[in-house]
């Protein structure tokens, strides 16, 4: 069956937006966000520290692929890495979202399993994602290094992490576009470096 022509160009456009945009947020000038984030994740794991993972939705499974990037292996055979999502249990989430308020639901475990020389990475799309906030807050009280990665203008997260990842747009399927590119590059260059 052959495709329609609306069919066609609807598709031409969604992915020249989606080439446009990454080309825009991986300029080289740009990198330069991601090789200090891959050298903050590449010294907390040298030093014995581990990972905590957050976000909502589409960032939540970003958060939980990551996690088992560092568990399991990304490309290489090599010793397990310590990351935790902090997306995936549902009696905590629903125990805290229930007694307390959904807003907690990251800051409670940030504070319950980080430790001073953890790394949070903190995604949200918006940048505006309350509870993730929140666990950049706890985090920070604690002496964890915080890194978010957000959308263009990176909302109230960018300006209270240590380090910001911000994929050049504001619509939310494209920045998550980008957020698992820059996730992945990253993954793969902590391997790399972890693994010799």
């Amino acid at each position: 069956m052959a495709l329609s022509p609306d069919i066609q160009r609807k598709l031409e456009t969604i992915l020249g937006d989606h080439i446009e945009i990454a080309g825009k947020t991986f300029q080289s000038s740009r990198n330069t966000d991601l090789v200090k984030i891959s050298e903050a994740i590449i010294q907390t794991l040298q030093k014995g520290g581990k990972l905590l993972i957050c976000g909502n939705g589409g960032s939540a499974a970003d958060s939980q692929h990551i996690a088992a990037e560092f568990i399991a292996r990304f490309k290489k055979e090599r010793k397990s890495l310590p990351a935790i999502a902090l997306t995936t249990d549902s009696s905590i989430l629903t125990a805290l979202a229930n007694d307390y308020d959904f807003d907690c639901v990251f800051k409670r475990q940030v504070e319950g399993l980080g430790r001073r020389g953890d790394l949070l990475i903190a995604i949200s799309t918006s940048g505006n994602s309350k509870n993730v906030i929140e666990a950049v807050k706890a985090a920070k009280q604690i002496g964890l290094t915080t890194v978010s990665f957000t959308g263009e203008k990176g909302g109230s997260l960018k300006p209270i992490t240590d380090l910001n990842f911000s994929a050049l747009s504001s619509e939310t399927s494209h920045v998550q576009e980008m957020h698992i590119t820059a996730l992945h590059a990253v993954s793969e260059i902590a391997e790399e470096i972890l693994s010799q």
